[in-house]
């Protein structure tokens, strides 16, 4: 192959096709898996027979398998897809490594898989989007270097010294995730397949809701904008709208948005001081967030008569439009008035489906039904079939988001309705579940033909596939060294767009900030988290139960956290003190409530209620929509790990005697015969020993510490 530098000789290569198609591949079948449990769980809310009577397919366990299959094994190997098709073209090289890419590949999908595996065994953190355990988690880490460590390979070698915006986009994506994933996953092992996190309560909380927000940040967000830059314009055959747009979105959104995680935790426990940033900050994202989406429309400049013949246009319009209407919607639910409403209801659902349904979802389809007849070097094989899969999709966003809204307003108003007498109108929970019934089974029908849609391309990309042949190694040419062809080469900004070492620095500055300004006051000013004398760790049998409530997915449903509202307070109890957490190791604060908030349940029904409503809750609340959970009274508590969870707390700090640990089990079934001989009285037969027992010793000690006079430390 000739070379040179600057006298217009070329360099031949090729593109690595095959593992763009591959991760494409991976994209559609994961998409169908996870949509799939998607319905089966959307109906499960509307008819609990739907949970399939065994403990393997409850709502509760099932639920994080949907989440974590459509946002890591959907869209996550989308990102893939996009960028390893991008990033050569825009380098002008191949991929660093192909054994790197196969690597990349493979362990991504088997970590898909030890998710399938465990999630529905009850294996589990509980901690939203991160509940992956701890072997897991190190698999997580060590791929998503190797995707770095291959990307940044790439661009080092590259033959364009310009990167192009989408690569910032690239480069942050990949930088916070592993910042946001190694941080919120520090934990203490209790054996292979347990673990304990390394935070407690409040802090726990604001951890979790750092990563979990900015989870949805930089890995929902900032990769798709790099592929909206990328594949928006060549489909449109039109240069980005505003490349100085493009420089204030990138720098505003990357450093506005890691401090926004607090609005999660409004009229929380966390400090007033956290939640007030976290408001401040998710106001701001507005701004660069609709830069984004404007410079997106409005690179369709011209090209408008195009998104009426090419549904790949079609749906980057309403992806784009989809991303605009979420982001403006974000800031509007963190403000304080609003979240009062909105929180812990299907509002909360709405929002975030518009913008996996309409933003990741019809992004990702878009670069489907445009990369296919190119890496096949044919044509799509039928437009009618992708219009027609636009629009099964798009009334399958509108009636999954238009129920869940009104679902969200019934139940925000319902809860904070009073009688004229002062009284709480709708004083019975299930009164407000069995009017949004019916909201539940139209989201559902909105899922399948969501689901539906996504069959028609599976038929079309495989006929499209079936017409022509995959070019895996993509010949093309390129000058040895190309100097920048950005038309803002003399900008004050272009310096930095040479130079991919100091963007990863500047980068990484512009992320942590937030996070450590939030951080260390936290961890560090013990007033933050006001101790209470009264509060004690949790027995062993405690202990145990909490695990199974952990490992049944109960806090998918429930919440444990009264805030200071009087629809609350009257409803549960007197609201949730910060100090009452701190041997809450994970929290369980929750972040919808389908059912009742629990944190006072402790002492409000004798254990026989419980025994018969775990058994069948419609036995107590006719009408309910909570599965039974028969299994509990079949299964005995595993005793082997108690002393093994007992160590691995004290480890983190929590004051249990060495005494205590030693005779953990006896004092476990010293408790667990007191339930049971309780229960006896009742004429019911239980073994001490049976998770239901332990179960009930929980949900009984729930609330109750701030029973004793508080006294503050």
């Amino acid at each position: 192959m000739p070379r040179g530098t600057d006298r217009g000789l070329t360099d031949t290569f090729f593109y690595d096709n095959k593992i763009v198609r591959d991760f494409g591949i991976a994209t559609v079948f994961w998409g169908i898996a996870g949509m799939l449990i998607g319905v089966i769980i959307a109906f499960q809310l509307a008819n609990p027979d739907v949970n399939m009577g065994n403990q393997y397919t409850t709502f509760g366990r099932v639920r994080p398998l949907h989440t974590n299959a459509v946002i890591f094994a959907f869209v996550g190997n989308a990102i893939f897809m996009g960028v390893y098709y991008s990033l050569q073209r825009l380098c002008k090289t191949r991929m660093y490594s192909d054994i790197l890419s196969k690597i990349n590949f493979w362990g991504w999908q088997l970590i898909i898989v030890s998710a399938v595996i465990t999630l529905p065994l009850g294996i589990t953190t509980s901690k939203e989007y991160a509940e992956l355990e701890w072997p897991i988690d190190i698999a997580i880490t060590l791929i998503w270097v190797v995707f770095g460590w291959n990307m940044f390979g790439t661009i080092a070698k590259r033959r364009e010294k310009h990167m192009y915006v989408a690569i910032w986009f690239y480069i942050a994506t990949f930088l916070t995730v592993a910042v946001l994933h190694i941080v919120n996953s520090y934990e203490m092992p209790v054996n292979f397949l347990k673990s304990y996190s390394g935070y407690a309560g409040v802090q726990d909380a604001l951890v979790q809701w750092w990563y979990g927000h900015n989870a949805v940040a930089f890995f929902l967000t900032t990769p798709f904008l790099g592929l909206m830059y990328y594949f928006l314009p060549k489909a449109a055959n039109r240069p980005v709208y505003s490349y100085r747009l493009s420089i204030i979105h990138f720098w505003s959104l990357i450093f506005i948005y890691i401090w926004a995680g607090p609005h999660h935790l409004l009229y929380t426990s966390l400090p007033d001081w956290a939640q007030s940033l976290g408001v401040v900050f998710s106001v701001m994202l507005i701004a660069p967030s609709w830069g984004g989406m404007i410079n997106g429309l409005l690179t369709l400049r011209g090209a408008w008569d195009k998104v009426r013949e090419e549904p790949v246009l079609k749906f980057m319009v309403v992806a784009v439009t989809a991303y605009g209407m979420a982001t403006f919607e974000g800031p509007m639910l963190s403000l304080k008035n609003v979240n009062a409403i909105a929180h812990f209801t299907d509002w909360i659902v709405a929002h975030v489906h518009v913008g996996a349904l309409g933003w990741n979802g019809f992004l990702t389809f878009a670069m489907l039904y445009w990369l296919f007849p190119r890496l096949y070097k044919t044509q799509l094989h039928s437009k009618k079939l992708a219009n027609a899969h636009f629009w099964l999709g798009t009334l399958g966003i509108l009636f999954y988001a238009i129920p869940m809204y009104w679902a969200g307003f019934t139940q925000g108003l319902m809860w904070k309705q009073f009688t004229a007498e002062g009284t709480l109108q709708y004083s019975n929970f299930l009164e407000t579940v069995l009017q949004i019934v019916p909201m539940y089974y139209l989201r559902g029908i909105g899922g399948v033909l969501y689901l539906g849609g996504v069959f028609l391309m599976v038929y079309n990309l495989i006929k499209t596939a079936k017409s022509g042949s995959l070019v895996a190694n993509e010949r093309t040419e390129a000058p040895v060294i190309v100097p920048s062809i950005s038309n803002n080469a003399g900008h004050w900004h272009s310096w930095i767009e040479k130079r991919p070492t100091q963007m990863a620095i500047f980068a990484t500055v512009a992320i942590m900030i937030g996070g450590l300004v939030e951080f260390i006051p936290a961890f560090v000013i013990k007033s933050n988290v006001p101790t209470i004398a009264s509060v004690k760790p949790y027995t062993s049998l405690e202990l145990q139960g909490r695990d199974l409530y952990i490992k049944e997915g109960c806090v998918n449903c429930h919440t444990q956290m009264v805030r200071p509202f009087r629809s609350e307070t009257e409803r549960y109890g007197e609201y949730s003190k910060a100090g009452e957490f701190v041997y809450d190791h994970n929290f369980l604060w929750g972040s919808k409530r389908t059912g009742p908030d629990l944190h006072r349940v402790g002492g409000k029904y004798p254990h026989s209620w419980h025994y018969h409503h775990m058994m069948d809750p419609t036995s107590m609340s006719p009408g309910s929509i909570m599965p039974a959970y028969p299994w509990l009274f079949e299964q005995d508590v595993d005793l082997s790990t108690t002393e093994d969870k007992l160590k691995t707390l004290k480890k983190l700090g929590v004051p249990y005697e060495d005494e205590y640990i030693a005779n953990a089990n006896e004092e476990l079934m010293k408790q667990a015969n007191g339930i049971a001989a309780d229960l006896k009285k009742e004429g019911i037969e239980v073994k001490p020993e049976a998770e239901i027992v332990a179960m009930i010793a929980y949900l009984q000690r729930l609330g109750t510490d701030i029973k004793v006079k508080e006294t503050q430390e």
